[in-house]
């Protein structure tokens, strides 16, 4: 039972149930709307600074807009200024290497030439050592018949005279001797060397002993060698006077004249076994030569002549002296400029790729950066770019 106030009612009553289950009802809505009140109070203060975070991120999100365009802006800036770069750096490298290519096509050019006439001067070595070589086979032929050759006198006479001739236009320039000159006298020297005063000209005449040396060759015995020595000293002999009477003349000729003998074993065996032979020449003024001694004798004569000539064309030197100092200054200056100009090569290339590299850095270090992924900050950030 449930008394309120004069009246009372009975718990048993549907109408009492269904009222107190109202009220119950009523109640716990409102229960509920003073809980729901208080939960909105308090995520309306929770919301509060998830709003100002929500504006702070609507204003990174526009400085990022505006710094993503500074960014485009710079990025062309760069990429017109890296394409000036290339084309000045190529009309540089074109440049260079044009002048590079014409000092290259010229020096090959000189070099070209160069080496065609070393080719022409190979092949008409070549074409004198053919005839050279001609010449010795044809000699080699004929050894079988050098002593049928030498067993005449005068066929002998001839060989001698055909050995000096070769050595003589071997070692002398041709307007500086005289075969066969015919001297005032009368008589005819073998050669005449043309020297100048003093000594004055110079007379060879070829002898060969060779009975007197093939006997003393042959000897067995002591009476056989004394006999072959006195037929070797009686026809060294003859031959020193008959050059010191016939082809010294005073006022013509030099003080002396040169025997030659073309037979080296001849000459040897003089100057081993006969040195009064040639202690004899010396007091006649006639000199004793063999192939090679002559060869020597005329090469120092070769030098006499030379120092003469050069001292008749002195101003003639001097002057091609003065050309050849101006023509090696001339070669150092143009050395110096293409070694500037290849030393300014290298450095532009160089620079090149400096540069090169630089630019090869910057695309990379763009090519990094991702915008999406940036942290937020709480103050918007410009990136500089800087210059390098």
């Amino acid at each position: 039972m449930i008394t309120i106030g004069e009246t009372t009612y009975s718990l048993e009553d549907p109408l009492v149930l269904a009222a107190l289950g109202g009220a119950a009802v009523l109640l716990l809505i409102l229960f509920l709307l003073i809980a729901a009140v208080r939960a909105a109070g308090r995520s309306a203060r929770a919301l509060d600074p998830l709003a100002a975070q929500m504006a702070g991120l609507g204003q990174r999100v526009q400085a990022l807009g505006d710094g993503q365009e500074r960014l485009a802006g710079g990025l062309h800036h760069v990429s017109e200024a890296q394409a000036q770069s290339q084309t000045a750096m190529l009309q540089l490298m074109e440049k260079r290497l044009a002048e590079v290519q014409g000092q290259m096509n010229e020096n090959l050019s000189g070099s070209a030439r160069r080496t065609a006439q070393s080719l022409g001067d190979l092949q008409q070595r070549l074409q004198v050592i053919d005839k050279a070589q001609e010449n010795i086979t044809k000699l080699s032929g004929d050894v079988l018949s050098l002593q049928d050759i030498l067993s005449n006198k005068q066929t002998r006479g001839a060989f001698g005279e055909i050995q000096l001739t070769d050595i003589v236009t071997k070692a002398l320039p041709r307007d500086s001797y005289t075969l066969q000159a015919t001297l005032s006298n009368g008589k005819r020297a073998d050669c005449l060397i043309h020297l100048p005063n003093p000594p004055g000209p110079i007379a060879i005449d070829s002898k060969f002993p060779l009975e007197a040396y093939e006997a003393l060759r042959r000897a067995t015995t002591d009476w056989e060698l004394n006999e072959a020595a006195k037929f070797l000293r009686t026809s060294v002999k003859k031959h020193i006077k008959d050059i010191s009477d016939k082809y010294i003349l005073d006022g013509e000729t030099a003080d002396g004249a040169l025997m030659f003998l073309p037979s080296e074993a001849v000459y040897a065996e003089l100057h081993a076994n006969f040195p009064e032979l040639v202690r004899e020449g010396f007091a006649a003024r006639v000199w004793i030569v063999s192939p090679t001694t002559c060869m020597a004798t005329l090469n120092t004569m070769r030098a006499i002549l030379k120092d003469a000539r050069m001292r008749e064309q002195a101003g003639a030197i001097r002057r091609e002296l003065g050309l050849l100092f101006a023509d090696v200054d001339r070669l150092g200056t143009r050395v110096e400029n293409l070694d500037r100009h290849f030393h300014q090569a290298a450095k532009d290339i160089s620079d090149i790729k400096i540069s090169a590299d630089k630019a090869g850095r910057r695309a990379r270090r763009l090519d990094n950066f991702d915008f999406e992924e940036l942290a937020p900050e709480t103050e918007p950030s410009v990136i500089a770019l800087k210059r390098e």
